[in-house]
């Protein structure tokens, strides 16, 4: 059986996940039903489908190969030989509220001894709409990988076909002598750019301050809700201040985390968290590996900011400064760290590394990338879609952001006990929109 070692980042994030942090990313999408059985048709053909993607059979097995001391105490995928769809595609009773069952559903880990994956399909009471929540872990994909596995179970779509990556020449144990020069330079500077980072990392802790909101201890316990703005205002006010889509995205989630606290009684005073906004190296249509291809930027928030432009050119230099030090420097590249560590070390300090999470970033404000044309499921076209991101251990909230069919989609997950009050939240972030546009009006 061909297996595929995973990468020192998917390692770690399989081996940091625990029963109350479970690392998966999710997707909620909601679909316009055109007869009250669409849902349970979907669920058929979600399944019909899924046993043809192999991407979807993998499952994800240790390596203790003693004969294999480069990969002893890593893990590696493989297809799972009794895989069934039927594991993995679920149809569940009739749901009022589509995200109260999305947060229930989120708490739970996927199953570790199968490929880790599952779809969840909600008919609605009305009969009138249905949802699905794909579950990925991460150690299986990154939010790109995740919207292509989904993808290709939806309806067919013509897409351009990936260019393929130029083969390389296998490598064995020992590397090329007449190599050894530049490899050892290349080594050199693997080791210089970790300290950068790492020290980065040690500054960054020490830096800004955050609020208890953010980082109550977690229980385990999922809420999930969704926000849904216009593209056109948000390009309204890129244009009237500059920078980019993704800036005024951001900028949006601090001006609604003040909100937020002053409204619960927290005080938003003196509050800048820090917020790790991941950086995909995967490149689009370009055929790639499996699992995370991942950097980072890490920015203060400016929620001590009154004002709302002010706040969002805060955000504006911060993400400038990121992009100009690029994805492979600065405390936010904190997961190319991965690469510097044998696999062993990820399994045994996984739950450490989990820990440490708190200590590097508060909140994790995420993009996930969606096609441009509609999408379809059973006939049913997709109408919203919320990304979930993996709340890490010590963090109370996530946010994820997707752009589908000129509309931005918010989608929130938190601790369903530290912050009981997440439809407040996801109201700031539309009011927080309508603020910036007021403030735009001449």
């Amino acid at each position: 059986m061909i297996s595929d070692p995973l990468a020192p980042l998917d390692l770690a994030f399989w081996n940091i996940e625990s029963d109350r942090h479970p690392m998966h990313l999710g997707a909620l999408g909601v679909f316009a039903a055109h007869s009250p059985t669409a849902g349970a048709h979907a669920a058929d053909l979600l399944a019909v489908r899924a046993a043809a993607v192999p991407g979807l059979r993998m499952r994800i097995r240790d390596v203790w190969q003693p004969t294999a001391p480069l990969a002893f105490g890593g893990a590696a995928r493989e297809s799972a030989p009794d895989f069934e769809p039927l594991d993995h595609v679920l149809l569940h009773k009739p749901a009022a509220d589509f995200h109260a069952e999305a947060g229930r559903l989120m708490e739970r880990p996927l199953e570790r001894g199968r490929p880790p994956w599952e779809a969840h399909v909600l008919p609605g009471e009305d009969g009138t709409s249905f949802a699905v929540l794909f579950k990925f872990h991460h150690a299986l994909a990154d939010g790109l990988r995740a919207l292509m596995l989904a993808a290709a179970i939806m309806d067919p779509m013509d897409l351009p076909e990936p260019r393929p990556r130029p083969a390389e020449p296998p490598r064995g144990l020992f590397p090329d002598v007449r190599k050894l020069p530049g490899l050892l330079r290349g080594t050199l500077s693997d080791v210089s750019r970790a300290l950068d980072i790492g020290t980065s990392v040690a500054r960054a802790t020490l830096t800004a301050r955050s609020s208890p909101a953010l980082t109550s201890a977690p229980t385990g316990t999922r809420r999930t809700a969704g926000v849904v703005i216009d593209l056109d205002e948000v390009h309204i006010v890129r244009k009237t201040v500059g920078g980019t889509v993704n800036d005024v995205l951001i900028a949006v989630v601090a001006g609604a985390l003040r909100r937020w606290l002053d409204e619960r009684g927290d005080g938003s005073e003196g509050v800048s968290p820090r917020a790790l906004i991941p950086v995909s190296r995967r490149r689009p249509r370009t055929a790639q590996p499996q699992g995370n291809r991942l950097s980072g930027y890490l920015i203060r928030l400016p929620v001590d900011d009154p004002d709302p432009l002010g706040r969002l050119r805060a955000v504006r230099t911060e993400m400038d400064r990121n992009k100009d030090a690029g994805p492979n420097r600065g405390a936010g590249a904190v997961a190319l760290l991965a690469d510097h560590v044998p696999p062993l070390g990820h399994r045994l300090g996984g739950p450490v590394v989990g820990q440490a999470a708190r200590l590097l970033f508060d909140i994790l404000v995420t993009s996930v990338p969606l096609p441009s044309l509609g999408l379809k499921l059973g006939g049913c076209p997709l109408t919203e879609v919320y990304p979930f991101a993996p709340l890490a251990r010590g963090q109370a909230l996530a946010v994820a952001v997707s752009t589908y069919r000129g509309r931005v989609h918010y989608g929130l997950v938190a601790d369903a006990e530290a912050v009981p009050d997440l439809d407040l939240l996801a109201r700031s972030l539309a009011e927080e929109v309508r603020v910036l546009i007021t403030a735009c009006t001449p």
